[in-house]
């Protein structure tokens, strides 16, 4: 609505040119404002009284979280919110930074992490690898596993703080083994209701939504009908769908499909965990997996997905190498089935082989046997002399064995990372800088390789949407409406970068190390990062979600 500055009256008068040429010219300007401010042009303070802030970060470059482009300005803070955004009078400030040359945006929100593991003991609630970033907030609880008491763990993050503000999943894969154990049956009437119990009392304590993993056991036996089922409750409570989807590979436009009728039939938000197509025989289906969500989102259906900016996934051994889905009656007392069954033992290697074929190479991390460790499958096939199967079963056999799979294609990565609906997310987890560590660098680098380097340097996509992939989407996807912007109100969760330093140094021969450009950070106002430093205090907090019906 367009307001003049003085009322028409009932009984028509006359309008002097000069008085008509004023009306007019409000009336566009309005018009012009109410058309270019929702695009993220920076907004300046309402109030026209000079302001008292405790924080004013002055001169910088804004990137609003919109997608609009960064326009020069200020930013001041008042307790744990921002109450200016652009030009304004400043009276006075406790403290003053000066930002020019430098780049403030919101604080980035990692909507898939696995930091859950590890986030409450001592030696890494300060969540260093994910602040380092510009992080301010990390979404826990992803592909169906995790912490799955969820107000116990988010009771944990308030008692001590933690580095990052914490929001939480239900993890589908803990509901299902809490009622059903590892059983691969179809649940009876009384066990989808107890489990859907679960998820009505994870939802009140504050989950987000719930996830699911559909290449792991037990997330996996579930159903399309049992998800419906169970996303349905998650909808009652005003919750979002994130799945890890049931093919990343050759099934992936299939199961894009799925998810998307899941969400189509609960009325929950779909949210496509870290997007993409594995496989070099599947490289490309990304584009029609893509087409699907358009469609789907022209429908009207609240569907998105997240992304992280590199050509190698990272989990287990025998997700990538021996699916349970395709081993004839799973992976349960498998050796000691080949060993029974000539047929089996054909067949497992003949998937592994099948699986190796689509890759560039298998990198074994975390391999109980100390000739593995850091290895290629084929690499150390070709020193023993030995069939590459052998040396996954024996990796298999020895315990938990975590690899980097190089199998996604750059063109691929380039493509999925410009959709406006795809938010910039690590699929990593907690841990601490070391030139020991054996880890995939997304843990480290993801957000900085996104924004230094894919929009910086290589100009794939721009800065502001680089930027938005990182702030006000992630924030809408998840329906965090107090942050994820720069605007007067929202919480002071806030991030300052030099654009010209701000880059990934983590690489995969050396994975843990910290990237470089990130000046200043504060959570709700308080100085997570000063120069470059990180305060001793953790000012991170549990975010919990409140139904609507609340």
């Amino acid at each position: 609505m367009i307001c003049l500055p003085f009322s028409f009256q009932t009984r028509p008068r006359r309008i002097l040119p000069s008085r008509l040429i004023y009306v007019v010219a409000v009336g566009l300007a309005a018009i012009v404002v109410s058309l270019v401010l929702p695009l993220g042009v920076i907004q300046a303070d309402e109030a026209a009284k000079p302001i008292k802030a405790d924080v004013l970060l002055k001169g910088g470059t804004i990137y609003d979280g919109s997608g609009g482009e960064g326009v020069v300005g200020d930013v001041a803070i008042v307790g744990n919110k921002i109450v200016a955004v652009g030009k304004f009078d400043a009276e006075s400030a406790k403290r003053t930074i000066d930002c020019r040359g430098l780049v403030v945006a919101p604080g980035f929100i990692d909507l898939h992490t696995h930091c859950d593991r590890r986030i409450t003991e001592p030696k890494y609630r300060a969540n260093l690898n994910y602040l380092m970033q510009g992080c301010t907030t990390v979404v826990t609880g992803n592909c169906g596993g995790g912490r799955g008491d969820i107000a116990a763990f988010l009771a944990e993050v308030d008692k001590h703080g933690t580095g990052t503000n914490v929001a939480h999943l239900i993890p589908q894969g803990n509901v299902r083994k809490a009622v059903m154990k590892m059983s691969p049956d179809r649940p009876t009437p009384e066990q989808l209701a107890k489990m859907q119990q679960l998820i009505d009392e994870g939802m009140e304590a504050g989950a987000w939504g719930m996830s699911t993993g559909l290449i792991y056991q037990p997330s996996g036996y579930a159903d399309t009908d049992e998800l419906v089922a169970l996303a349905g409750r998650v909808a009652r409570h005003g919750g979002i769908y994130a799945s890890h989807i049931r093919g990343e590979q050759e099934r992936v436009v299939k199961a894009v499909g799925e998810a998307i009728d899941i969400g189509r039939r609960s009325g929950a938000p779909v949210h496509v965990s870290h997007f993409k197509s594995s496989g070099k025989p599947n490289w490309g289906r990304i584009h029609d997996a893509a087409a699907l969500i358009d469609k789907a989102r022209a429908e009207g259906l609240k569907v998105s997905a997240d992304q992280y900016p590199y050509t190698a996934t990272s989990t287990s051994i025998q997700a990538v190498l021996l699916p349970f889905t395709a081993v004839p009656g799973g992976l349960k007392n498998l050796s000691k089935r080949m060993k029974a069954d000539p047929e089996l033992e054909r067949t497992v290697r003949k998937i592994i082989h099948q699986q190796l074929a689509k890759t560039e190479k298998v990198v074994m991390l975390g391999s109980k046997i100390p000739g593995y460790f850091n290895r290629s499958v084929r690499e150390v096939a070709r020193a023993e002399k030995i069939d590459p199967a052998d040396v996954v079963l024996r990796a298999m056999a020895a315990g938990k064995c975590p690899v980097i799979d190089f199998s996604i294609s750059e063109d691929d990565a380039r493509f999925g990372m410009k959709l406006p609906w795809v938010a910039t997310a690590s699929d990593g987890g907690c841990n601490v800088a070391s030139p020991k560590l054996r880890s995939h660098p997304r843990s480290f680098g993801t957000f900085a390789r996104k924004i230094g380097r894919y929009a910086g340097q290589e100009k794939v996509l721009s800065t502001a949407q680089a930027i938005r992939s990182c702030t006000g989407l992630p924030a809408d996807i998840f329906g965090m409406s107090d942050r994820g912007y720069l605007r007067p109100g929202l919480v002071a969760d806030v991030v300052v970068f030099d654009p010209s330093t701000y880059l990934d140094q983590a690489t995969y021969a050396k994975p843990g190390v910290y990237p470089t450009g990130v000046r200043h950070i504060f959570i709700s106002g308080q100085p997570a990062l000063s120069n470059g430093r990180p305060s001793k205090k953790l000012y991170g907090r549990a975010l919990r979600h409140v139904s609507p019906s609340r």
